[in-house]
């Protein structure tokens, strides 16, 4: 096979494997943004907090670190519970608008930073299982289990969380809050409790994908400010409330980023997500297959 098609086809499959990831981290900005309504710019400080949780229950007790992400799901959930609580007392009980509540996400993002620096400090922490490290061949294409294992992790979780808002009560109550409040009203349901438990799964959400991505990579505390931009990207780019729109749009960056960096200059690819964004926003607000801005 011609050398540089064989790379191309390498730089595909990896960038379709960092697609999956990439759908992982945006996971939760897609429930909280997308359905509810609320600017979690803290979310991926949030999938920090969760890889370093990982790294914690890898470090001393040897768990896998993505059974560890799955087992600090409930405190993550819980976590999401306060900060919901706090975000409604300051804002949605005074009827604001939901872009006021930035200053408060961003207020939660540093003093997340800034905890996990005071607590693990500001070294990168990597850690040890039996699927990092190894490869698959699949012909030409090498597959890194380090990214294969979070990309099915991730599509798991995605379509979990698909079944449970589609085919649950509760489910449809959460997908109800940003579509007919008041209809969640004329049958006594609380669109503020909805909202509640909605937020605490988005926010758990993130202990997974944190687990995912200390398995990809080594983290340290300020790592999270480099998803933002794409966390959010491939949200609008896939369409608001539209798993499978973010889903592809992942993807889609994903394997435009390793593109990029295989073929080009590994510093272009941070700014490829901003470079569909802001076409995007101006010629389809709505994304791929999700309802306009």
């Amino acid at each position: 096979m011609d050398p540089f098609v064989e790379l191309l086809l390498n730089a595909v499959a990896a960038g379709v494997l960092l697609g999956g990831f990439y759908a992982a981290v945006a996971l939760g900005i897609a429930l909280a943004f997308g359905l509810l309504d609320i600017p979690n710019l803290a979310h991926p400080a949030f999938v920090v907090m969760g890889a370093f949780a990982a790294w914690a229950l890898n470090t001393e007790f040897g768990l896998d670190p993505i059974l560890a992400g799955l087992l600090v799901t409930p405190v993550f959930y819980l976590l999401g519970d306060v900060i919901y609580r706090a975000y409604h007392a300051c804002f949605e009980s005074r009827g604001e608008n939901a872009l006021q509540g930035l200053a408060f996400f961003f207020g939660v993002l540093f003093i997340t930073e800034v905890v996990l620096i005071l607590v693990v400090g500001a070294d990168y922490r990597s850690v040890s299982a039996g699927y990092i490290g190894p490869n698959w061949r699949l012909g030409a294409i090498d597959l890194p289990l380090r990214m294969l294992v979070p990309c099915l992790v991730s599509l798991a979780m995605i379509g979990a969380l698909h079944l449970f808002l589609t085919r649950t009560f509760t489910g449809r109550a959460i997908q109800a809050v940003s579509q007919d409040r008041l209809a969640l009203q004329l049958m006594a349901i609380s669109p503020v409790r909805i909202k509640r438990l909605a937020f605490g799964i988005s926010i758990a959400t993130a202990a997974i994908a944190g687990s995912l991505l200390i398995v990809i990579q080594p983290v340290e505390p300020s790592l999270g400010r480099e998803f933002i931009g794409r966390a959010f990207a491939v949200v609008v780019l896939g369409g608001m409330g539209s798993f499978a729109g973010m889903l592809v749009a992942a993807i889609v960056l994903g394997i435009t980023e390793s593109v990029v960096a295989t073929l080009y200059d590994p510093s272009w690819a941070p700014a490829i997500a901003f470079a569909f964004l802001l076409p995007t926003l101006a010629f389809r607000s709505g994304g791929l297959m999700g309802r306009s801005l």
